[in-house]
């Protein structure tokens, strides 16, 4: 062999690793409601990188955010579908949807949407079918929870609120949260918002009379205005399905673990990048939930947590 040839061969060989590398970049859209410091999107990207991809390495992350508004949602899918990324990841039933409504052949995985079956994003659980699957975030049983944990921590609850945006929210929760106020003599009171506003008008409206409580049910948009809500409190007792909420000064949050979920989710991405098809992989459901007490604000309402709450939270804020 003359010194030429293997000079160019050798050279072959040098760029067939830099070749490889440049090949195994792949792409993933995420489309949730929160910020750059949300933690579930921490747990995400430290999951995959657990599973060996690495953002800005063999990985590149397209991050939308949609603040739980129902226009923007749909843009910002259209957006994430344009880019034509390898798998989109989203969060919530309205963005699965509007992601879906987008595209049948990039592979979506839910890290979290109310009953898929019932809302038509999947046909069946075990397999799904098609370019999707992921992970449901709710348990109906919860919404009665919610109201039993209410009436529990403030004893003198005579009807609670339940604050939704009609665009955004799930409704299974509805048929447990009317059977618990029914055992408890609870009058429910349905209390939908779209603007920061019409918290600060529900609220207060609210906190006039004594005996008054308020249910944050889980949406997009409550999410985001959770700090409106919190904020907004005039002496009003307040029960919320996500964490963050008590521990930016809520009363008392439980809910499923929604950073668990997102943990879960990469595993899916990871299959799913190495060949596995969305379609054949199974629907799966919350497996931990947490329970969060703020005794800061509790006692700010002139509320004393029972024991019966304490033995069962799973973080306290003092």
């Amino acid at each position: 062999m003359n010194k030429r040839k293997f000079i160019t061969l050798l050279g072959g060989a040098a760029a067939w690793p830099l070749a490889a590398r440049a090949q195994q970049m792949r792409r993933i859209g995420v489309l949730i409601s929160g910020d750059e410091n949300d933690p579930r999107l921490t747990a995400f990207t430290q999951a995959l990188a657990g599973l060996g991809w690495n953002d800005g390495r063999n990985l590149r992350m397209d991050l939308r955010w949609h603040g739980g508004d129902s226009n923007r949602i749909h843009a910002l899918a259209q957006e994430l579908v344009g880019l034509q990324p390898d798998i989109i990841v989203t969060y919530g039933t309205p963005a699965t949807a509007s992601v879906q409504r987008e595209t049948r052949t990039i592979p979506i995985v839910f890290a979290g949407a109310g009953d898929p079956v019932a809302s038509g994003i999947v046909t069946r659980l075990d397999r799904p079918g098609g370019n999707i699957t992921g992970f449901g975030n709710q348990e109906a049983s919860l919404g009665g929870k919610w109201l039993e944990l209410l009436s529990e921590i403030a004893p003198g609850l005579k009807r609670a609120a339940i604050m939704f945006n009609p665009n955004t929210a799930p409704v299974s929760y509805m048929p447990s949260l009317e059977t618990a106020a029914r055992s408890l003599k609870v009058e429910p009171v349905i209390r939908p918002v779209h603007t920061d506003v019409e918290i600060e008008t529900a609220i207060i409206a609210l906190g006039r009379e004594p005996g008054g409580g308020l249910v944050v049910m889980p949406d997009a948009f409550t999410g985001v205005h959770r700090a409106a809500i919190i904020s907004a409190r005039h002496n009003v007792p307040a029960v919320y399905a996500i964490s963050e909420a008590a521990k930016d000064g809520g009363l008392l949050s439980y809910g499923v673990d929604t950073v668990d979920l997102f943990r879960r989710a990469a595993s899916y991405v990871d299959r799913i990048l190495r060949g596995e098809k969305p379609g054949d992989l199974p629907v799966q459901f919350p497996t931990k939930f947490t329970m969060v007490v703020n005794l800061k604000t509790a006692k700010a309402l002139g509320l004393a947590v029972p024991p019966s709450i304490m033995l069962r939270a799973t973080e306290v804020i003092e």
